[in-house]
């Protein structure tokens, strides 16, 4: 599954992602999806998601 097309990013699912001050160290949170930010069906960097603790990034692995 490709975490950068939306049709994968489900609220519920377990992911990775970036938070944007990580971007530079490429740091990966793990947690669970409660929105999908990001609107397009596809963003070549990883679709944004903000997580159920409240934290937001682009998801870099969905964890299954």
């Amino acid at each position: 599954m490709d975490a950068r097309d939306r049709k994968y990013i489900k609220a519920g699912i377990k992911v990775s992602i970036v938070q944007n001050r990580d971007k530079a160290s490429g740091q990966l949170t793990q947690g669970v999806v409660k929105d999908v930010i990001t609107e397009s069906s596809f963003h070549p960097y990883g679709i944004e998601v903000r997580l159920k603790d409240g934290l937001e990034g682009r998801v870099k692995e969905i964890r299954l």
